[in-house]
């Protein structure tokens, strides 16, 4: 059974900082790349952040230079560090894995979201 469990989220002022992690099971997750997604109110799920098998990344403009991404392959976690983070980052943020099988079929898997509110 593929479990895979946010943790972090919370109130914060502007211009604070939090810490995101994914706690992934059932998956192999050295090989899986791993994402960050967020959807704020009214708004479609978007990409915040990936990291691949390789430990390559790519982020959203709007979080760059802000957020990093990082994985532990022996802890099976990604995170999401976030600073400097301002109202518009309010959102749920989702965990994501993907990864493609021998057949060549994408293997997705989301976790159950974890809410970010910014505010002062």
């Amino acid at each position: 059974q593929v479990q895979l469990v946010e943790s972090g989220g919370g109130l914060v002022q502007p211009g604070g900082s939090l810490r995101l992690s994914c706690a992934a099971s059932g998956i192999i997750f050295s090989i899986s790349t791993m994402g960050w997604y967020r959807q704020a109110p009214g708004k479609q799920r978007e990409l915040v952040a990936i990291i691949t098998s390789g430990a390559r990344t790519n982020y959203a403009d709007s979080v760059k230079g802000r957020f990093t991404i990082s994985r532990d392959n022996a802890k099976n976690t990604v995170y999401l560090q976030m600073n400097s983070l301002k109202s518009e980052d309010t959102a749920v943020y989702y965990c994501n894995s993907d990864r493609i099988d021998g057949l060549g079929r994408s293997l997705a898997y989301w976790g159950q979201g974890t809410q970010v509110i910014v505010t002062s």
